[in-house]
């Protein structure tokens, strides 16, 4: 009950309180990153979410688009803005994903949406992790997040979708709002994001 109907009622209420009660922070982001982006606060992408299904996920858009000489994108952390890079180590760029909350596509606590790019490179076990919707906070986050191996975040994903309650996602969000604080776990390095998932090696 609890994860079919439960959970839903509270993803709805509690994305409907929090975006009235952020609404003014998340217009000032908007504006700033218009700005420091040269017109584009946003990003958005396909990702897929319970049972593989695609949606289009929103985010603040915490890089600019920059290119090399040959035209091709400069390394991520060459793209981050000083005001991306704030609101990213406060994951404040996750705000907006309370629309696809509010929508049905994400809940509040999921293994999170990753790239379409990743679905046949994940093993049986791994693809569980498309059993439940996705959310904006898992027990991979608050477990590591980006400091830790693909491997060990898609086995925590999978420990969530068989022990998925109450209790667990409260736990979930109270360790959520103490990482952020504490700007645990945002990158796997100093200057570079967590590395493009390539696929388990089978033993």
């Amino acid at each position: 009950m609890y994860k079919n109907i439960i959970k839903r009622l509270g993803d709805i209420i509690a994305s409907l309180v929090a975006l009235l009660l952020l609404s003014p922070f998340i217009l000032i982001l908007s504006v700033l990153l218009l700005f420091t982006n040269h017109g584009k606060p946003f990003f958005f992408q396909k990702r897929p979410g319970k049972n593989e299904t695609i949606f289009t996920i929103i985010k603040f858009k915490t890089m600019n688009d920059a290119k090399d000489e040959n035209g091709e994108l400069l390394p991520d952390y060459k793209r981050i803005t000083k005001v991306g890079g704030f609101v990213r180590n406060t994951s404040l760029d996750e705000l907006l994903q309370l629309f696809n909350v509010l929508k049905g596509d994400m809940s509040i606590v999921g293994p999170r949406p990753l790239l379409i790019a990743y679905l046949p490179l994940y093993n049986e076990e791994q693809a569980k992790r498309h059993d439940v919707k996705p959310g904006i906070t898992g027990w991979a986050q608050v477990n590591g997040r980006n400091a830790i191996s693909w491997e060990q975040k898609f086995n925590f994903d999978v420990w969530y979708v068989n022990n998925i309650s109450f209790l667990t996602d409260m736990k979930i969000i109270f360790k959520t709002m103490e990482k952020v604080f504490k700007r645990e776990g945002i990158s796997a390095s100093e200057t570079e994001t967590m590395g493009m998932f390539t696929g388990t090696p089978k033993s």
